[in-house]
């Protein structure tokens, strides 16, 4: 069964989204398009929570996510539990994003990054695996606090 990826991108990163969706295709990756479907404009949040939320419930194994600049994606997904998300420009920041925070979410700046830079990115990021030993301590340790933060917030 092919691994699968949660794609989701606002009207800025949408052609550089359908690259990449493309992209992964081609690798023989199950693509899960939360949108948007066009250049219209639209807000990011609906897009970035829907994507990272399917890897928040375990529905995808990692996510892209695209924007025009990489932030305001990265702060939505980052809100949902579970959920370690990167803004990577090039290749040694997706090898280090998996590396040493074992990152389920990429996310990438449309206006940064040409087509070809992008799936660079990509092919870097999914072909890191998280490295053991002190990083996976401090990813430990990331999941603690957001245990006791989720605890708080529901009142437990």
């Amino acid at each position: 069964m092919a691994e699968k990826i949660a794609l989701g991108a606002d009207h800025g990163g949408y052609k550089l989204k359908e690259t990449i969706k493309t992209v992964l295709a081609g690798l023989g990756f199950k693509v899960e398009d939360s949108g948007t479907d066009s250049e219209d404009p639209c807000d990011y949040p609906r897009y970035g929570y829907d994507a990272a939320g399917k890897v928040s419930s375990g529905k995808a194994k990692k996510g892209i996510l695209i924007c025009k600049s990489g932030i305001g994606m990265s702060i939505i997904a980052n809100k949902l539990p579970g959920v370690r998300a990167g803004l990577c420009a090039n290749e040694a920041e997706a090898v280090s994003s998996r590396e040493h925070n074992d990152a389920n979410v990429l996310v990438l700046s449309a206006n940064k990054l040409t087509p070809r830079k992008a799936e660079a990115i990509v092919s870097a990021w999914l072909k890191t695996p998280a490295l053991k030993g002190r990083h996976a301590r401090r990813v430990r340790q990331i999941r603690e606090i957001e245990r006791r933060l989720y605890k708080m917030r529901r009142g437990k």
